[in-house]
C-alpha cells in the first residue's frame, strides 16, 4: 500500500478522499481531513520553513541567529505549512527559481502521507521582493498620491507576477498609522490619517487578492505607536487611540478589500504582547469583525514571547499563549510550533483542540488556493509557457505614474519652479546621484541584492541621470555623505552652487535594515534632524545667495523650520521607486504638473514629539506651553503649477440624522493656464463632544483632473458612521449636536466650511458601520473662446 492510499481512510479503495473533492466547500474538505491526521501531521501544517536563510543574523534581522539548523528530509516528513521567501532570500532568476520551487513542492507532496504542498509567501510591499522585479514607490508615496485606483492597479500587477512563479501569499500591506516619525518603519506606512490609510490599504488588498494572492495585513496592532519611536518598543496607548486611530485601517482592509490573512504586531500594548492578546486576536478580530482567514506570526514573534517580552517561561508556554490568542502559523521557520508544541500536547500542557482550530483555518485556505485539489501542479502554467518578465513595460509605466502623482511641491516662491531650460543648474547633495535613494527598505535591492556582489538587478536612474537628459548646463557636487560626519566636501559644494543660476539641493535617506540605513526597519532616529551633516550642507548652500530648490528623497518627514526658511522651493519625494528619479526631474522641469499631497505633516522643529495633525485643541499651539507643535507644512498640503478656485460650498440639508447621510458639494475650477489635478479633501470638525476630539479629521477625498478653464462639482455623501468615535462608555457612538464639514486644500487650510446639525438620539455603531464617503464628480467644460468681432 502506498503512503497516499494509507491516508485515504475516509473513502473506499480507488475513490479520492473527501478532502480532495473540489465540489465540497473548503470548510467541508478541512473537516474531512483533520480527523485522519496524526498530531505530528497536524503540527507540521502550522509552521513555515525558511530554506537558505543565513542564521548568522547578518542576512535579515538580529534574531536570525536564533534559528536552529534544520534537515530538509526531517522537516517535510509529516508535511509542511509554508515555505518562506524562496525568491526573496537571495538573488535568483525567476524561471530558475520557479523550477526550483516546483521541485521542492514536489518533494514536500511526495514525502508526507497526504501529498499536500506548502503555501508559499513572499514580501511584496513595494513590489514582488525578488531579483529583477519592478520596484514600485514606497507606501508613503501611495499616500501622497491620494489615488487608491492606481494603487489597486499596481498591486494587481504585483499579484500576477507572484502567481506566475508559484507564490500564494504576500506579506503586505502595512496598515500601521504612523504616530511618531522617528520610527524607522515610518516609510512603510501610508500616512498619519486612519481614513487615508484605510482607503489606500483596502485598494492595495483588492488588487492583490483579485490576482489570486492572499494579502496579509501588518502589523495587528499598535506597532507604529511605540514609546520614543523605537522598533518593538512598548506602546503606551489608551483604548480610544487604539479604537479610533489604529484599528480602522485594518477593519477597512478586511471589509472593503477582502484580505484573507493578518500578521500580528511585535509590540505590547499596556504590557500585553499582541502575539498573546486573545482579546485582540480572537475577541475583536474574529468574534466582532468576523475574520475567518489565517493569522500568521510576524517573524520569530512566538519565540519573542519568551525571549523578549518575558511573558512565557519556555517554548511550550509561548506556543500555548500564541495558539490560545489566535495565531495559526508560526513564521518564518519551524521553532516553537514544532517539537516543543508536539511534546506539550502529549504532556497535556497544550490542548489539542487549539491545534485543530488553527489547522482548520490553514487547511481551508489551502483548499481555497487549490493546494488540496487532485489536479494540483507544482510548476505554474506561466513558467511552462515560456520566459516570465517581472519588470515589464506595463509594470514600469504604473510605477512611473504613481511616482509622478506622489511627488509633492511644498513651497514655490517667485515661480522658481518649474526650472527654466536656459539656466545653469547646480545639483548638490548626497542623494542626488544615488539610485538607492529611490527605494524603500522592503524593495529587493535594499533588502537583499544591494548588499551583495550581484548589484541592483534593475535600471534605476538617479536624479542626476534624469535631470541630465533635459538640463544642458548641469553642475554636480555631492557635498557630503548621507550619514557620516565628514564635512570636507561642503565648501566645494557651496562653490558649485554659487557659480550657478539656481541650485537643486537633494538631501534625505538611504533605506536599510537594522542600522544599515537611515530609514527602514530597525533604523530609528533620535530626532528629526537630517542625518549626518546634511543640515550643515543645507545651511552652507543657502548662504551662497543662489536660489535653492530643496529636494528631499526620504522615508520620513524631517524638520523643515528656520534652517530652510530661505529655500525658494521645497519638494518632497517619499522613496518614489525605480523611476522616481525621472518623476522628480519631470516635476522640477515642468514636464509634469505636480499633484502630490502630504500624507504626513512636516514638522517645523525636531522636538515636541510625537505629534500628528490628529490632535485635540490642547495638542496644538496654546498659551499653556512654550512648545509650538504647528507643522511647517500640514497633512494634505501640496502645490500645483496651475491655480484652482473653489466656490459654491453647500449642503443638501442643514440637518444630518445620526443614522443617515449628509451630502455636501463644492465647485472647483482650474483658473490657471495649464491642465492640473486638485485633491479635494473633506474634514470633520466636532466642536463639542463627550471626549476630546481631533480639531479636524479626514472623512473623504477626491482627485479632480481639470483642463484650463474647466470646472467640476464635487459631491460627498458622508455617512453619520464616519462621525462616530469611542465615547465615555468605551463603545463607538454618534452623538447629536453641531458639527462642521470643511472642504480643505489641506488639514490646515479650509477653503469652505459647511455647518450642520446632527439630529436624533445618541446612537451606538456596530462592526458593520459604513467606512467611506462615496464621491461624485460632475465636470463642466471650459467655456469656448469668444470669436473675434467682424
Amino acid at each position: 500500500m502506498t503512503s497516499q492510499m494509507s491516508a485515504d481512510t475516509d473513502s473506499a479503495p480507488g475513490v479520492p478522499p473527501l478532502w480532495r473533492n473540489p465540489r465540497l466547500t473548503p470548510q467541508e474538505r478541512a473537516d474531512a481531513l483533520i480527523p485522519v491526521m496524526t498530531l505530528e501531521e497536524k503540527v507540521a501544517q502550522l509552521a513555515g520553513v525558511w530554506v537558505g536563510a543565513d542564521a548568522s543574523g547578518g542576512g535579515v534581522a538580529p534574531h536570525q541567529q536564533d534559528m536552529a539548523p534544520l534537515a530538509w528530509e526531517d522537516v517535510i516528513r509529516h508535511g509542511l505549512g509554508q515555505l518562506t521567501r524562496p525568491f526573496g532570500t537571495a538573488p535568483v532568476d525567476p524561471v530558475a527559481g520557479a523550477r526550483s520551487l516546483a521541485a521542492s513542492q514536489a518533494q514536500i507532496a511526495a514525502a508526507s502521507r497526504f501529498g499536500i504542498p506548502a503555501q508559499v509567501h513572499e514580501e511584496c510591499l513595494t513590489g514582488f521582493a525578488t531579483w529583477g522585479a519592478t520596484a514600485y514607490p514606497a507606501p508613503l508615496a501611495w499616500g501622497a498620491s491620494f489615488d487608491p485606483e492606481l494603487v489597486e492597479q499596481m498591486t494587481g500587477r504585483i499579484g500576477r507576477s507572484m502567481r506566475a512563479v508559484g507564490v500564494h501569499q504576500g506579506l503586505a500591506p502595512v496598515l500601521d498609522v504612523t504616530r511618531d516619525y522617528r520610527w524607522g518603519r515610518t516609510e512603510e506606512t501610508i500616512g498619519e490619517d486612519p481614513h487615508l490609510v484605510g482607503v489606500i490599504g483596502a485598494a492595495y488588498v483588492r488588487g492583490l487578492e483579485n490576482a489570486g494572492i492572499v494579502a496579509s495585513l501588518k502589523h495587528f496592532a499598535g506597532y507604529s505607536a511605540s514609546r520614543g519611536g523605537r522598533n518593538l518598543g512598548p506602546v503606551p496607548m489608551g483604548r480610544r487611540e487604539l479604537a479610533d486611530v489604529v484599528l480602522p485601517p485594518f477593519e477597512a482592509a478586511l471589509r472593503l478589500g477582502g484580505a484573507r490573512s493578518v500578521m500580528n504586531s511585535y509590540s505590547e500594548i499596556d504590557g500585553v504582547p499582541a502575539a498573546a492578546d486573545e482579546q485582540l486576536l480572537t475577541g475583536l478580530l474574529r468574534d466582532q469583525w468576523g475574520f475567518t482567514g489565517t493569522l500568521v506570526s510576524d517573524y520569530f514573534a512566538v519565540r519573542f514571547l519568551q525571549s523578549l517580552h518575558a511573558v512565557a517561561g519556555d517554548a511550550a508556554h509561548a506556543a500555548d499563549l500564541a495558539l490560545r490568542a489566535g495565531i495559526d502559523v508560526e513564521l518564518p521557520t519551524v521553532d516553537v510550533f514544532g517539537t516543543p508544541l508536539t511534546e506539550a500536547v502529549r504532556a497535556g500542557a497544550v490542548e489539542e483542540a487549539l491545534i485543530d482550530r488553527a489547522l482548520r483555518r490553514v487547511l481551508i485556505q489551502k483548499a481555497e488556493l487549490g493546494l488540496l485539489d487532485p489536479d494540483w501542479r507544482a510548476l505554474p502554467e506561466e513558467i511552462e509557457a515560456g520566459p516570465v518578465s517581472l519588470d515589464s513595460e506595463e509594470d514600469r509605466e504604473i510605477a512611473l505614474r504613481l511616482a509622478r502623482r506622489s511627488v509633492t511641491v511644498l513651497r514655490n516662491e517667485n515661480g522658481i519652479l518649474p526650472l527654466m531650460p536656459d539656466r545653469r543648474v547646480a545639483l548638490i547633495g548626497p542623494v542626488a546621484d544615488d539610485p538607492m535613494a529611490m527605494l524603500g527598505c522592503y524593495s529587493f535591492p535594499a533588502h537583499v541584492s544591494g548588499n551583495t556582489e550581484h548589484g541592483l538587478g534593475l535600471e534605476i536612474p538617479s536624479l542626476r541621470e534624469a535631470l541630465s537628459a533635459t538640463i544642458a548646463d548641469l553642475l554636480y557636487e555631492p557635498g557630503c555623505a548621507i550619514s557620516d560626519d565628514d564635512t570636507s566636501g561642503i565648501a566645494a559644494a557651496a562653490g558649485v552652487a554659487a557659480a550657478a543660476d539656481v541650485c537643486v539641493l537633494a538631501v534625505g535617506d538611504r533605506a536599510g535594515l537594522f542600522g544599515r540605513g537611515t530609514s527602514g526597519e530597525g533604523c530609528d532616529a533620535a530626532d528629526l534632524n537630517l542625518p549626518g551633516v546634511q543640515a550643515e550642507l543645507v545651511r552652507a548652500v543657502l548662504a551662497t545667495g543662489t536660489p535653492v530648490v530643496l529636494v528631499l528623497l526620504a522615508g520620513r518627514p524631517y524638520a523643515l523650520g528656520e534652517d530652510v526658511a530661505d529655500a525658494a522651493g521645497i519638494v518632497y519625494a517619499f522613496f518614489a521607486g525605480q523611476l522616481g528619479g525621472q518623476a522628480i526631474a519631470e516635476v522640477l522641469t515642468g514636464a509634469v504638473n505636480p499633484c502630490g499631497r502630504l500624507p504626513v505633516s512636516v514638522p517645523r522643529d525636531s522636538g515636541g514629539l510625537p505629534v500628528t495633525y490628529l490632535a485635540p485643541p490642547l495638542g496644538r499651539r496654546s498659551q499653556v506651553s512654550s512648545v509650538d507643535p504647528t507643522p511647517a507644512f500640514p497633512f494634505g498640503h501640496g502645490l500645483s503649477y496651475t491655480t484652482f478656485a473653489w466656490s459654491g460650498a453647500a449642503a443638501d440639508s442643514a440637518e444630518w440624522p445620526v443614522d443617515g447621510e449628509a451630502t455636501v458639494r463644492i465647485t472647483v475650477s482650474n483658473s490657471g493656464e495649464r491642465a492640473g489635478t486638485e485633491v479635494v479633501q473633506l474634514y470633520l470638525h466636532d466642536p463639542v463632544a463627550q471626549t476630546s476630539r481631533p480639531v479636524v479629521r479626514l472623512v473623504g477625498f477626491a482627485r479632480v483632473d481639470l483642463a484650463p478653464g474647466e470646472s467640476a462639482e464635487v459631491a460627498f455623501e458622508v455617512p453619520a458612521d464616519l462621525a462616530s468615535f469611542t465615547g465615555l462608555r468605551g463603545t463607538r457612538v454618534v452623538e447629536p449636536g453641531d458639527v462642521e464639514l470643511r472642504f480643505g486644500r489641506s488639514s490646515g487650510e479650509a477653503a469652505a466650511i459647511v455647518p450642520l446639525r446632527m439630529t436624533g438620539a445618541e446612537r451606538e455603531v456596530g462592526p458593520g458601520r459604513r467606512l467611506t464617503s462615496p464621491v461624485r464628480v460632475e465636470r463642466s467644460p471650459a467655456p469656448a473662446p469668444s470669436k473675434p468681432g467682424r
